[in-house]
């Protein structure tokens, strides 16, 4: 039967998940908020102008 706190002992996290995590958080995401402030910026200089 498997032992389960001496296989956790052994564990140690895959380097390629690491890399992934950092990559996935060091990039600057454009959501929909973002978005919608552009084009709240872009509709009120078109109505100024």
């Amino acid at each position: 039967m498997i032992n389960f706190e001496e296989e956790l002992k052994k564990f140690h996290p895959s380097l390629e998940v690491e890399d992934a995590e950092e990559a996935i958080y060091n990039q600057d995401l454009t959501d929909v908020a973002d978005l919608l402030v552009k084009m709240i910026k872009e509709a009120e200089e078109k109505e100024m102008n």
